[in-house]
């Protein structure tokens, strides 16, 4: 049997089994484990009470944290004439049209959303095989397919994360980063399962929120007491 590491060890120690935590006892445990490398995320995991495997209960949204995400996000739009000179106005970092195309079908990927208005899509489309599975494809649903280019840029710019349920009926995203404040954890996490709750299929019967956990980018996963949750 191989030797625990001496982080596993106090992960081992502090960590307890069968335990569920309150939002601020989670991201204090967390900041223990912290790397002094790199500012790392706080990850969520909720998993809802659907059948993924049904088409009609596949849950797919986004979410504007009210705290942000901490994070940099550089957003790529694909639009032309007064859209294009719109989405340069809120901050956009590349716009373009078939120009952009080509420098995503050569490599360009420095971006983290891609944003379209709906004439656009018959150029992105032809890169689903670059940006889907990267999830990066812009979709309605999400509303990275909009008319309104500045307040998505605007949403995405401010804190927007962006989600959809797993083959295990998992989602997974950030709500901010190691060093923020439990208390604006908490307000991006019930800002978050609101929405969830709003996104509900109406095909899912019995317990919707089944299991949350947090985690850090290099700390263990810690499970949530989901009635600790004020949602």
């Amino acid at each position: 049997m191989s030797k625990l590491t001496k982080k596993q060890k106090k992960i081992a120690e502090v960590v307890k089994v069968n335990h569920l935590y309150t939002v601020s006892d989670a991201v204090a445990i967390l900041k223990q484990f912290t790397s002094s490398k790199f500012r790392e995320s706080l990850d969520i995991s909720i998993n809802l009470g659907v059948d993924p495997r049904k088409s009609d209960q596949v849950v797919r949204s986004s979410t504007n944290l009210p705290k942000g995400t901490g994070k940099t996000v550089r957003v790529a739009v694909f639009a032309q004439g007064d859209n294009a000179t719109k989405a340069k106005a809120a901050g956009a970092d590349i716009v373009g049209f078939e120009d952009l195309a080509d420098k995503i079908k050569s490599g360009f990927m420095d971006f983290d959303v891609v944003i379209a208005t709906p004439d656009a899509m018959r150029i992105v489309g032809q890169l689903g095989q670059v940006l889907g599975p990267r999830g990066l494809m812009p979709n309605p649903k999400v509303g990275t397919v909009t008319t309104n280019v500045e307040n998505a840029v605007n949403d995405a710019k401010s804190g927007q994360v962006r989600y959809r349920t797993d083959k295990n009926g998992i989602i997974h995203c950030t709500v901010g980063k190691v060093d923020f404040p439990a208390e604006d954890i908490l307000e991006n996490m019930v800002a978050l399962i609101n929405d969830l709750k709003k996104a509900k299929p109406t095909s899912s019967k019995g317990q919707y929120l089944k299991k949350i956990s947090l985690s850090s980018t290099m700390g263990p996963g810690l499970p949530i007491d989901i009635s600790s949750i004020p949602v």
